[in-house]
């Protein structure tokens, strides 16, 4: 039992050295996190419709 309150003191010193962000860079990250993240599914998305219908093409014997 010793070796768990030792711990969490621990785990509380090495929390206390943490540079926390502020609210307006927390919220900042959060909008480029999310932004990027919509893009990369359009982006992804855009490929996957454009690769489908190329190989329905050569499936069907078009080309």
């Amino acid at each position: 039992m010793l070796k768990v309150g030792k711990f969490l003191g621990q785990v509380k010193a090495e929390m206390g050295k943490v540079a926390w962000p502020s609210k307006d860079e927390l919220i900042s990250s959060t909008v480029v996190v999310i932004v990027a993240t919509l893009l990369l599914g359009v982006f992804i998305g855009v490929c996957d419709l454009v690769l489908s219908r190329t190989v329905n093409l050569l499936i069907s014997g078009v080309f």
